[in-house]
């Protein structure tokens, strides 16, 4: 049987997505902002309750330990960019991309996202995968809308891996304390 790339990277997505939904279907609410480590990055209400992403432009050393709240807006940040390069939308700022908070509504986002990107992977033919990425890599000709694709699915498996993992660990540690840390020189106790 013959497929064609774009056959087999729809594959590959709804694989890891169906691995995803394992993790969806059991996710709590209080598992989305658990620190599983003091030295975390999360989301945090503003003055006007928008969250908002620990984030910092040059990565710090040693790479804080994401929450699950954090992974799933990074997760929807760069998807909704990715989606918005592939139908010729401005693509919105990190800033832009707001999470929705515990539970139930990020995980109808996150499946939003989903719909919506199968429906522009669908539209795509195989001459689109050949066009050269308007991102990750601003037109970079060395990488493709189908470089684009597999870079869609090698985020979405590392970040799924990543939030089912911190499932895991927050279920085997039923005693869990929150985590009293200093963030931006004040101290924040959840």
């Amino acid at each position: 049987m013959s497929v064609t790339r774009r056959e087999l990277l729809r594959w590959q997505f709804e694989l890891t997505w169906s691995l995803f939904e394992y993790h969806l279907d059991r996710l709590q609410p209080a598992q989305f902002r658990w620190e599983p480590a003091g030295h975390s990055w999360t989301v945090r209400p503003d003055p006007t309750g928008r969250w908002v992403p620990d984030w910092a432009d040059t990565e710090p050393d040693p790479v804080p330990v994401p929450t699950i709240a954090w992974l799933t807006w990074h997760l929807g940040w760069w998807w909704s960019v990715a989606t918005d390069h592939l139908q010729d939308r401005p693509p919105r700022d990190r800033t832009e991309v707001h999470w929705p908070g515990d539970g139930e509504a990020t995980i109808a986002w996150l499946r939003e996202l989903r719909a919506e990107w199968l429906t522009v992977l669908d539209r795509l033919t195989e001459a689109d995968l050949d066009a050269v990425a308007p991102f990750p890599w601003p037109r970079d000709p060395q990488h493709t809308v189908g470089h684009l694709l597999a870079w869609v699915n090698a985020e979405l498996m590392k970040n799924v891996a990543e939030i089912g993992q911190l499932r895991l660990l927050h279920n085997s540690h039923p005693h869990s304390h929150p985590v009293d840390h200093e963030v931006s020189g004040t101290l924040k106790i959840d």
